[in-house]
């Protein structure tokens, strides 16, 4: 009996195809509201992807072994229109599935993160959850698209990557995984609370995972250097600030390195820098200031004080560009507009703290993923892996820790 578990383990770790369908066979595979359009084997260093890859794409496709490529279009309701794609290494398969995030407004497949999976030796899946182009155009007349993009179709996804694993390999994966970044971090943690028995272990990475108060923080920011001009940090400010912060910070950890090992040790006062007169390169004017104190203290209740969403961490002033550079963050603006006023002419200069509550109620069902129980998952042995960087100029690290 031990020795017949062992050698089932030893085909499906080795790519043997026991009872296994060939790759140009998938599209026959019948599969619950899913339209199997492609099923390709591909040659060592031979994929192409559709679109441009980006930084570094071209790289990763060279070292892809041979595999095979599915798509499929999923419609698990009337609007619904999910794009997926599953690869299979024709040999040295590590018998378990890798499912990759996406990034922004996602609206298309991870291709790099793919190929990145399935040279390690996995099953890889994505998806473009459901619409076309990083943008909300999808939104306006589309509550289900909305819906697939918030979470039903990376679980959609899951459910068909592992049927068509199976399928080919003749055995279905014995750990899947969910590994995403950013708006990928949201989807890992959406998973691990929504349907904790998806996947074997997740990784959440700089998770933008609390939507209607993230996307405030990032509004409330831009704003913060906008409202009043008077009060926009130029870039070439930025490394003042930032050398400003290490000589008050740098030694706290015993090592000055430039490195802040801890930046919540580091109560660095912008006025250290104040302007004695007038205002010039080496100094920071009166509204600069207090710019700069609102961007490393985030939006507070205007009533209560207290402190909505965390502001950005000392020691990342080099990359403060993300969010108050000349023009705000679109994601977090769109966000605003398409989602939660539903007025794509919503101006962010009139943005109140009181909004994110706004926002709350109209999108947070749907959006954040903020549930504390993680018992469902964890039960099953599931496991969670979460990180964030310090020196993250776009998504405050400190909620990320709360």
């Amino acid at each position: 009996m031990k020795r017949a578990f062992t050698v089932v383990l030893f085909a499906a770790a080795s790519g043997l195809h026991a009872a296994a369908a060939p790759c140009q066979s998938l599209t026959s595979l019948a599969l619950p509201h899913a339209a199997l359009t492609l099923a390709q084997p591909v040659a060592a260093g031979q994929f192409t992807p559709p679109a441009p890859a980006g930084p570094g794409g071209g790289a990763v496709f060279k070292s892809l072994p041979a595999f095979c490529r599915v798509a499929a279009t999923l419609r698990p309701v009337e609007d619904s229109e999910i794009k997926v794609e599953v690869w299979l290494p024709d040999s040295g398969w590590n018998g378990k599935l890798e499912a990759v995030g996406n990034g922004a407004w996602a609206g298309s497949i991870s291709y790099p993160a793919m190929a990145t999976a399935v040279t390690a030796g996995y099953a890889a899946a994505s998806t473009d959850t459901g619409h076309g182009g990083n943008s909300p155009a999808f939104i306006p007349g589309h509550p289900e698209k909305v819906t697939d993009f918030a979470w039903r179709a990376v679980h959609e996804m899951t459910a068909a990557a592992k049927a068509i694993s199976a399928a080919y390999y003749g055995n279905t994966p014995q750990r899947s995984y969910f590994n995403g970044c950013s708006t990928g971090g949201r989807q890992a943690l959406t998973e691990a609370q929504r349907f904790p028995n998806d996947y074997d272990g997740i990784v959440a990475g700089a998770p933008a995972y609390y939507t209607t108060h993230l996307q405030g923080q990032q509004v409330w920011t831009a704003q913060a250097v906008h409202k009043d001009e008077a009060a926009y940090i130029p870039p070439e400010k930025y490394a003042l600030l930032h050398q400003a912060v290490l000589q008050a910070c740098d030694a706290i950890d015993s090592v000055k390195d430039g490195v802040l090992e801890d930046p919540t040790r580091c109560h660095f006062d912008p006025a250290a820098l104040a302007c004695k007169g007038g205002g010039g390169s080496d100094c920071l004017t009166p509204q600069q200031v207090e710019a700069a104190r609102k961007i490393y203290s985030g939006p507070a209740n205007p009533r209560t004080g207290q402190n909505i969403f965390p502001g950005l961490e000392p020691g990342i002033e080099l990359g403060w560009a993300t969010l108050t550079g000349p023009k705000p963050m679109s994601l977090a603006v769109e966000v605003y507009q398409y989602l939660v006023f539903r007025n794509p002419a919503w101006n962010y200069l009139d943005f109140d703290p009181a909004d994110i509550a706004t926002a709350q109620k109209a999108i947070g069902g749907t959006f954040d993923a903020v549930d504390p129980n993680l018992k469902p998952l964890f039960s099953h042995g599931g496991k969670l892996l979460l990180y964030h960087g310090w020196a993250d100029p776009g998504i405050a690290p400190r909620r990320t820790v709360n």
